[in-house]
């Protein structure tokens, strides 16, 4: 008789499968672009999910030209505050910071989160970049969220590295430069229509146990010692556990990237994508907003780092044809 094919329960692809050592996401890879100097990414906040009816403009989909529901992600984006600019050298290591320089006056808030920074002027700071021109390999900003223009209980900022691309390292210095020390708005980085990448922390489920960890079926009523279990975790020989057993352990709470999450929708007017008394576990947008297509890891007031995207994927130039979004119907009832 044929042995029948048995599929392995979950993916191994995201193993090991613990803990974030950080809750606000890990970014490893910044891409090249040719067009000069602009900042490649940006910080927000997970307000909530809806559905919009849309056209759909991709001409190599099924549904071309036809009105299709998706749903969507609102993201309450605020302006950030450029509060330093920081030089990486290139070692055999890796990236190695060898100098940084900090706006002036640091705002109260930003020193609830950044307790000393050396001391030196702007200026000072500036002038000691130029000085290692040679050794530089990337130029960063930090950049710090505003919590107190998103719904989010709490005062202390997120700080997060942003790369400087395009350009030679002299037009990023002095790009870096005239940001220091001001705001930057989603819309300065982002166009709608467009893709990016998605940096964030999922949403935690402790310690769980095989079943729901990895969809492993539930043995039989009569089995011995275990039934939401593995009933042969390996063989004698080699004496241990192989990796590919399916065990208990730490689930969700994990760094995720998902890669080409579509701009559906941009604005500054949060009241359009608001529902009727906020949304649940947030609150209301509102600023500046995205609405991305599909699903975003994580809870709601989760930060989210968003990334201009390193995989090449076509989508129209211009964003799609948006004929209906869900908050809009509620408001259009109570006006009624």
């Amino acid at each position: 008789m044929p042995r029948k094919h048995r599929p392995k329960r979950g993916s191994r692809a995201f193993s090991p499968r613990k803990r974030a050592k950080n809750i606000d996401g890990r970014i490893n890879f910044w891409p090249e672009v040719n067009d000069g100097p602009r900042l490649l990414g940006f910080a927000g906040y997970k307000a909530g999910m809806t559905h919009v009816f849309l056209i759909e403009d991709r001409d190599r989909a099924p549904d071309y030209r036809k009105e299709m529901k998706n749903a969507a992600t609102i993201i309450d984006a605020p302006p950030m505050v450029v509060v330093g600019v920081r030089a990486y050298e290139k070692t055999h290591d890796g990236l190695r910071a060898i100098t940084e320089a900090w706006m002036d006056n640091l705002p109260v808030d930003i020193l609830r989160k950044v307790k000393s920074h050396g001391g030196d002027s702007s200026e000072a700071g500036l002038e000691g970049i130029e000085t290692e021109m040679e050794k530089i390999a990337q130029l960063r900003v930090i950049a710090a969220t505003q919590p107190r223009l998103a719904s989010v209980s709490k005062k202390k900022p997120d700080l997060m590295e942003i790369a400087i691309g395009g350009g030679s390292k002299e037009e990023q210095l002095k790009y870096a430069r005239e940001l220091l020390g001001k705001t930057v708005s989603v819309s300065d980085i982002f166009n709608a229509g467009e893709s990016l990448d998605v940096i964030g922390v999922t949403t935690g489920r402790g310690f769980q146990g095989p079943v729901k960890r990895w969809g492993i079926r539930i043995l039989q009523r009569k089995s011995r010692k275990t039934v939401r279990g593995v009933a042969s975790i390996g063989p004698w020989k080699p004496r241990r556990v192989m990796p590919t057993v399916p065990r208990a352990g730490q689930m969700g709470f994990h760094n995720r990237t998902e890669y080409n999450k579509r701009i559906l929708l941009m604005g500054s007017d949060g009241e359009r994508v608001t529902p009727k008394g906020g949304f649940n576990r947030y609150g209301e947008v509102r600023g500046d907003y995205l609405l991305l297509k599909g699903s975003v890891m994580g809870p709601s007031k989760r930060l989210i780092k968003l990334r201009r995207a390193v995989r090449k994927f076509r989508y129209p130039d211009d964003p799609p044809q948006i004929t209906y979004v869900n908050t809009e119907f509620l408001k259009h009832v109570e006006g009624d």
